[in-house]
C-alpha cells in the first residue's frame, strides 16, 4: 500500500473555458461530483493517509473545497507538473508516492486500479510506473489523437517519439520515486523529462488500466463522460 499522494490542480485548463474561467477545472461536477473529489475518494479508498494538493488558477476555491482534506502547496507561478511535485517534496517524504492529475476520471475494473499500481509498483526496478489506458477504449478522445506510449512485453513503457501512433495513453496516474527528482531542474518542467530519463535507463514501466478511463479536455468530452457516468 501506498499511504502518499500528490494531486495536480494548478492549471488553467485552457481547452475547457469557458467554464474554467469561474471554476477550476479539478471542481468541474461530472454526473453530480467533482473530478478532484472522485480522485480523492479513490484515493482513501486504497488506503493513502497524506494527500498533497497543488493550486494556482483559482486556488481559493479548492483550498475551500478540500477544507482540511488535503494539504494545500499554493504556487504563486505554474510550475509544470514536475516543478509542481519538486516543489511539494517536503510533504511528500521519501517517496514512493502517487501523482494524480487533478481532471482524472477513471473507473475501475475487477480490482480497484490504485490497488493494482500499488501492488505491480517495484522500487528495485522502476523509478516511475504509469497507468497506460488503450488509445482506442478511451471515452472523450479526439480523433486526432495519437497516443503517447508503448508497453513491451517485459512492463517497461517507451514513449512515442516520432512515431506517428502509440498504442496507449497516459491516463493521469503514476507512482513515482522520490529519489527520481534527483538532479531535475529548479522552476517549472514536466514530468515527461523525468520520465523519458528514466526511460533510458530501463526504469519507467507500465500498467495498462483494466477498467474505463475518460479524457476530459474539452466541454465536449465532459458531457461525454457525464452521459457515461450517468
Amino acid at each position: 500500500m501506498i499511504e502518499t499522494a500528490m494531486i495536480l490542480a494548478a492549471g488553467r485548463g485552457e481547452r475547457m473555458r469557458p467554464l474554467t474561467d469561474t471554476v477550476p477545472k479539478p471542481l468541474l461536477p461530472v454526473a453530480g461530483r467533482s473530478m478532484l473529489d472522485r480522485a480523492i475518494d479513490g484515493l482513501v479508498a486504497h488506503g493513502v493517509r497524506k494527500i498533497v494538493v497543488n493550486a494556482h488558477h483559482l486556488g481559493a476555491q479548492i483550498a475551500s473545497h478540500l477544507s482540511g482534506r488535503a494539504a494545500i502547496v499554493h504556487e504563486e507561478h505554474l510550475l509544470d507538473t514536475g516543478g509542481g511535485v519538486k516543489n511539494a517534496l517536503p510533504l511528500l517524504g521519501a517517496g514512493p508516492f502517487f501523482v494524480l492529475n487533478g481532471d482524472g476520471l477513471w473507473r475501475d475494473g475487477a480490482t480497484p486500479m490504485l490497488d493494482r499500481m500499488a501492488g505491480a509498483w517495484d522500487s528495485r526496478r522502476m523509478d516511475a510506473l504509469l497507468l497506460l489506458h488503450p488509445l482506442t477504449a478511451t471515452i472523450g478522445r479526439n480523433a486526432k489523437d495519437r497516443g503517447d506510449y508503448f508497453l513491451e512485453a517485459d512492463g517497461r513503457a517507451r514513449y512515442r517519439g516520432t512515431a506517428d501512433r502509440a498504442p496507449f495513453f497516459f491516463a493521469s496516474v503514476s507512482i513515482c520515486e522520490a529519489g527520481l527528482f534527483r538532479d531535475s531542474p529548479d522552476g517549472p518542467f514536466s514530468l515527461l523529462k523525468l520520465w523519458t530519463r528514466a526511460e533510458q535507463a530501463g526504469r519507467l514501466h507500465g500498467l495498462a488500466h483494466d477498467g474505463q478511463w475518460f479524457h476530459v479536455g474539452t466541454p465536449q468530452a465532459l458531457a461525454e463522460a457525464e452521459r457515461a457516468l450517468a
